[in-house]
């Protein structure tokens, strides 16, 4: 969507600022031993505390509040009765929907004890967004996103997933925008318009460039032995520095 008023911008700051909370509390509440399940029912209570529906099961009956990926899984994993165990990278992706508008966030983390190599990915998965956010404002080039983000990957020395991207958010979970690419794409003549609201959402990994669908018709896993990780913002595009909604 576009701005078009006062009330669009307080109606995405409050969603933003319940997803971004919903997130943190998660990530604070997540053991080893927890299952999945648990910790997306304890999300969607948080949720329910605010009035807010999660988008994914509103938009696409996912059956599960939030999305919860393990290790392999890099994202869409079904809350199920998976244990969480000790060194598992984690990412949860939180989407939610109030009074009409849509807020969208993410981040992995690792259970204790985390190893060096899965704290460098989430540092430089975490370095690729922020980099990437600095670099939009009105007028720029929609491929600046994906150019940053490469420029980082290729610095870490990680791969990026192609097939999972940024995108238009704001009265639905996917919008136009659609498909903002995580990589430089030269022939993306699209540009960022001031009002426009979008998320950023890289996934590096260490192994693959591509996930596939499970079995399970939901979960997008890498190969066996692969870890990537996630983390993503919900912004409105300013000629200045964007505003990020989902930051707490």
């Amino acid at each position: 969507m576009t701005i078009d008023t006062d009330d669009d911008i307080l109606g995405l700051t409050t969603i933003g600022r319940i997803v971004g909370q919903t997130l943190k509390a998660m990530i604070e509440h997540a053991k080893v031993g927890m299952t999945t399940l648990e910790l997306d029912d304890f999300g969607r209570r948080f949720l329910e505390k605010y009035g807010a529906m999660s988008s994914p099961m509103l938009t696409y009956q996912f059956p599960g509040t939030t999305c919860i990926s393990i290790n392999e899984e890099a994202a869409h994993g079904i809350p199920s009765d998976r244990v969480m165990q000790a060194g598992d990278m984690v990412n949860i992706d939180v989407s939610a929907e109030l009074d009409g508008y849509v807020a969208d966030t993410g981040g992995s983390f690792v259970l204790p004890p985390a190893s060096a190599d899965k704290l460098r990915l989430c540092h430089a998965t975490k370095l690729a967004l922020n980099t990437a956010i600095s670099k939009v404002k009105a007028d720029q080039p929609l491929n600046v996103i994906g150019k940053a983000i490469q420029k980082v990957a290729k610095q870490k020395g990680y791969k990026i997933i192609k097939n999972l991207c940024s995108h238009g958010v704001g009265r639905h979970l996917h919008e136009e925008p659609k498909m903002i690419p995580s990589y430089y794409d030269p022939r993306d003549k699209r540009r960022l318009v001031e009002g426009m609201v979008i998320t950023i959402e890289p996934f590096l990994s260490t192994k693959a460039s591509q996930v596939v669908e499970a079995d399970d018709g939901w979960t997008l896993k890498g190969p066996k032995g692969n870890m990537s990780a996630q983390y993503e913002h919900t912004m409105i595009i300013t000629k200045n520095s964007p505003i990020i909604l989902t930051s707490v």
